[in-house]
C-alpha cells in the first residue's frame, strides 16, 4: 500500500490540548492553504475562505470568546474563563474555514457547502501529510454571532469549522469506525 493510502486509512484527530509546537512555518501555511483550496468547486465560485489564527491573533479572539462566555454565564469562575480564552490558542495554528455558500443561478447552495467541507478535509489531510496532526472542530463558538462578527464573517457566511494544527507526542487510539456493511448499499 502506498504512503498516501496509509495516511488516509490511519489518519486520526488529536484533541487540541494535545497539540503543541513547533507549528507550521509561513511557507508551510501557504502550502496547507494552497492544498485546502484545491477542491471540487462547481462553477469556480470559491465558496469558502480561510481565517488564519495564531499567536497574538489567538489571544485577541480568545479575549472575545471569554468575554462572550462570561456575558452568558455570569457564574463562570476564572478557571472556566481561562478554558474559553485558550480555546483557539492550544494548537500553534488554527484555521477557520468559512463557507460563503449562497444562492446562485446554476450552482446549488448544497454543492457550495460541500466544497467548504472538502476544503477543511483537504487542510486536515495536507497537514497530516506534512507531519502535523489536526482536529477539525466547531463547538459553540462556531455558531455564536458575536464570535462570528469578531472574526469578520458576514451575516451570509457560516463557519464550517476550526482546524487546529500542531504536533503530537502520541497518536490517540483509533475510535470505532462503521462496518462497511452498515453504510454501503450496492445498486
Amino acid at each position: 500500500m502506498n504512503d498516501t493510502l496509509v495516511l488516509l486509512r490511519t489518519r486520526r484527530s488529536v484533541p487540541p490540548a494535545q497539540l503543541s509546537g513547533p507549528g507550521p512555518t509561513p511557507e508551510d501555511v501557504e502550502t496547507l492553504l494552497t492544498v485546502a483550496a484545491r477542491v471540487p468547486d462547481h462553477g469556480k465560485l470559491a465558496p469558502w475562505r480561510f481565517i488564519v489564527i495564531a499567536g497574538e491573533g489567538a489571544a485577541r479572539i480568545g479575549a472575545v470568546i471569554a468575554a462572550t462566555y462570561a456575558a452568558d454565564h455570569p457564574e463562570a469562575d476564572e478557571a472556566r474563563l481561562a478554558v474559553e480564552r485558550n480555546r483557539l490558542a492550544q494548537a500553534p495554528l488554527v484555521v477557520a474555514v468559512v463557507s460563503r455558500a449562497g444562492p446562485h443561478v446554476k450552482i446549488p447552495e448544497w454543492e457550495q457547502v460541500l466544497s467548504a467541507g472538502a476544503a477543511a478535509m483537504n487542510l486536515c489531510l495536507a497537514a497530516n501529510a506534512m507531519g502535523f496532526r489536526t482536529a477539525w472542530l466547531t463547538e459553540w463558538i462556531a455558531y455564536d454571532r458575536r464570535i462570528l462578527d469578531a472574526l469578520g464573517l458576514s451575516p451570509e457566511e457560516r463557519l464550517a469549522g476550526f482546524v487546529h494544527v500542531g504536533r503530537a507526542e502520541q497518536t490517540p487510539p483509533d475510535r470505532p469506525r462503521p462496518e462497511l456493511a452498515a453504510v454501503v448499499t450496492r445498486f
